[in-house]
């Protein structure tokens, strides 16, 4: 997820009771998830599809051509990381089922020189 978290040495709040109590979720949201490769782990992507949308498999070019688009399924999302390049996501592992959504990313606190709030930066065409 760089440049928006690092790698190691961060200390980041996630909100698990409001994703609980209202699991809206929005294109744009850093969400917490159970890895789907390796079940146990967790990881934090960005959401760019929800159920319904057409995305572009791979906007990079680096696994799929730019051309290529799908359908995200009821039940899933599509994620990404924000270093598209590097990172291992939806266009690796495909559609996410909404049940390996844990928490909604909310701060980091450590550094402090690094201390936000996480907003979600997204606008988008209907």
């Amino acid at each position: 997820m760089l440049p928006t978290l690092g790698v190691e040495g961060e200390i980041v709040i996630e909100n698990r009771l409001s994703y609980w109590l209202n699991p809206e979720i929005a294109r744009g949201d850093l969400m917490v998830i159970e890895s789907p490769l390796n079940p146990g782990d967790v990881i934090c992507k960005r959401i760019l599809g929800l159920p319904g949308d057409i995305v572009c498999v791979d906007p990079t070019g680096v696994y799929a051509p730019s051309t290529e688009h799908v359908v995200v399924p009821k039940g899933h999302v599509w994620v990404i990381g924000d270093n598209a390049t590097l990172s291992r996501d939806s266009r690796v592992y495909g559609p996410v089922p909404i049940s390996l959504i844990q928490a909604r990313l909310f701060a980091r606190i450590w550094p402090l020189s690094k201390a936000t709030v996480f907003r979600n930066p997204t606008t988008f065409l209907d």
